[in-house]
């Protein structure tokens, strides 16, 4: 693993509350386990002290100029890993809810050749204690999760998990193109299309430490019909891989 280039890409928007904690936990924890992550992050055109905080605590990051929204900080992140020859990028909430302590579970699989990416999935192992989200929501992910595979003909059970690992090939993919709405269950479904291997690993995650989510449209249908209208789409479509 050591020999392997590993990104962490942290997308942050209005994250004053929390982004210090997480650079620094990665950093700690690098320093207490001989690991060798890199960490970006992408400060999405915050309005509050998030890029004052990266700015004078030295944390690398690119600020954007506009707010593109997650998918599209988070593709930024891709488009960095890409540049910069990564063997493996790592999605990582700037709120507190990832804990490094899972990431080196999280690209074992990767690193194994079993997996071009992976999913750090709340719901496949039930003895593991952490925040599972709000009842709704879970509703919401499991009725994505039915469209996911009758879309793709495989289940993903945590289908909006922001905790993901991609090994070089689908780096190229997502910095290439990149969803900017519901951008996690979408290139589920379409990673899975385009036949790569995917594989959920149990995690445990934490409620954001504070601040606001960015995922608030959970609370009305919209959002909803507006997934499944999509992934309903992918069914029909055609894929081949990037590369």
């Amino acid at each position: 693993m050591k020999s392997k280039k590993i990104l962490i890409i942290i997308p942050a928007y209005n994250e004053e509350d929390n982004i210090l904690n997480t650079y620094n936990g990665i950093i700690e924890f690098n320093k207490k386990n001989k690991t060798n992550y890199d960490a970006i992050v992408i400060n999405d055109c915050s309005t509050d002290n998030t890029k004052k905080i990266l700015e004078d605590n030295n944390i690398p990051h690119i600020d954007l100029i506009h707010n593109l929204g997650i998918g599209g900080a988070v593709q930024t992140g891709y488009k960095y890993a890409y540049k910069h020859d990564y063997d493996i990028a790592i999605q990582y909430d700037g709120d507190g809810q990832h804990d490094v302590l899972y990431v080196e579970k999280l690209i074992k699989p990767i690193l194994d050749g079993k997996a071009d990416m992976t999913i750090g999935s709340r719901f496949i192992d039930k003895d593991l204690d952490g925040f599972k989200s709000s009842a709704a929501r879970r509703i919401g992910i499991k009725t994505i999760s039915a469209f996911i595979k009758f879309a793709s003909g495989k289940k993903i059970y945590d289908t909006t998990s922001g905790f993901r690992a991609a090994n070089k090939n689908i780096i190229h993919d997502f910095s290439l193109s990149y969803p900017i709405e519901y951008p996690e269950p979408i290139t589920n479904a379409e990673v899975l299309k385009k036949g790569y291997r995917v594989s959920e690993v149990p995690v445990v995650m934490k409620e954001r430490g504070g601040g606001i989510s960015s995922i608030r449209a959970w609370k009305n249908v919209y959002y909803m019909l507006n997934v499944c209208l999509v992934l309903i789409s992918i069914k029909m479509r055609r894929y081949k891989k990037c590369n």
